[in-house]
């Protein structure tokens, strides 16, 4: 389909959470909204006005672009914090925690990109959660880089190859503004329906 010189940071949080919705986004360039994603839309809109603070001893900048050559990640971050010298990202979201990972890759593929353009290490970062008003703490540990790695492997295949996955029913779809449109139980059935002819 393509070949992208970058790939954004947020297509590794949709494709983990279903790869479906990630192709319909930026494969297919679509993109419905439902209460969930204008909630997003709005937090996001408040949250990336360029600027820096000094809060007691940590500083903030909030919405710099992150980039990363050695992954061709390119995204907005929502905040930066540096404590004591040490840099780390905070993700905001929506809601309260999730029951899924996709929030910290999102983080992780943040703190590879830092770290290639600060030379430092990032150790840790965060996901603050609008509704409950709470950080969550995500460690950048050796596992969650790896998975991070084989997002970014299969988001790259799926952008160079445009093939849509399958849409797989499971309970993220109830959340989903894709549902009514990909209605993946209906092709479930008509798949089990056409393999008992």
């Amino acid at each position: 389909m393509n070949n992208p010189d970058y790939i954004s940071i947020a297509s590794l949080n949709q494709y983990t959470y279903c790869p479906h919705r990630c192709w319909r986004m930026f494969c297919a360039g679509e993109f419905i909204e439902n209460h969930y994603t204008i909630e997003g839309t709005s937090l996001h809109d408040r949250v990336h006005t360029l600027g820096e603070a000094q809060r007691e001893e940590v500083w903030q900048v909030r919405a710099i672009w992150l980039k990363s050559q050695q992954y061709h990640l390119i995204g907005k971050s929502d905040l930066i914090e540096s404590e004591s010298g040490e840099l780390y990202p905070v993700e905001y979201k929506r809601g309260r925690k999730g029951e899924w990972d996709n929030d910290e890759l999102q983080v992780c593929a943040q703190a590879l990109c830092l770290e290639e353009m600060t030379g430092q290490s990032i150790s840790r970062g965060y996901v603050y959660y609008a509704h409950s008003h709470q950080r969550q703490f995500v460690e950048i540990s050796d596992a969650l880089r790896q998975e991070t790695l084989d997002t970014i492997e299969s988001v790259t295949e799926l952008l160079e190859t445009g093939k849509m996955p399958k849409p797989i029913y499971s309970k993220r779809c109830k959340g989903c503004s894709f549902y009514p449109q990909c209605l993946p139980q209906a092709a479930d059935k008509v798949g089990r329906y056409r393999e008992e002819e």
